[in-house]
């Protein structure tokens, strides 16, 4: 029975399992994305993103904590000044996991780890998908009237200031007639 057991063991003992969480976070925050296996991806994330909450509060007992945990001075320091900068506001999720392709040799399931702040074409896309589903029904219908109500009301200005101009053209000109 499976009953309290809720690591994945990744088919490694355990110095090797943190030995190899370790190098794949500091590759993560090194390079923003990696790919690898889902499984290796989701037991990254449940490894990355606590630490990446940690980094947030900028004490030296963080930072020595962080370090135990990826052993790598380099990745400690971008993760305290670049990328709690990014994710200072984030409540939590600052990974993705984007399922790819199995991979050719033994169909492993196949998956791309990436930080969301650092994805800025996929920000954008979202963004501007955003707005144009918000006004999809009422930019068509205002597209289909902008033509049709424009022209009419042009054209009843250019008439009012017609009529305001002959009308005041006229009266002038009948007042020095009858003064004559």
């Amino acid at each position: 029975m499976r009953h309290g057991k809720k690591v994945n063991h990744l088919g490694r003992t355990d110095s090797h399992r943190k030995a190899m969480l370790a190098n794949m976070a500091t590759s993560l925050i090194k390079h923003k994305r990696i790919t690898t296996t889902l499984a290796k991806a989701k037991a990254l994330r449940t490894y990355v993103e606590p630490l990446i909450t940690k980094s947030k509060n900028d004490t030296t007992h963080s930072r020595r904590t962080v370090f135990s945990y990826l052993k790598d001075k380099e990745a400690v320091t971008i993760l305290f000044r670049e990328i709690s900068e990014k994710v200072a506001t984030r409540p939590g999720g600052y990974t993705r996991i984007i399922k790819m392709e199995n991979r050719l040799g033994d169909n492993a399931e196949m998956a791309f780890v990436e930080l969301v702040d650092y994805n800025e074409v996929y920000g954008q896309t979202a963004k501007t998908e955003k707005k144009a589903t918000r006004r999809r029904g009422s930019a068509k219908k205002k597209a289909t009237e902008a033509p049709e109500a424009a022209a009419p009301t042009e054209e009843v200005a250019a008439d009012a200031k017609a009529e305001e101009v002959a009308p005041a053209e006229e009266a002038p000109a009948t007042e020095e007639k009858k003064e004559d």
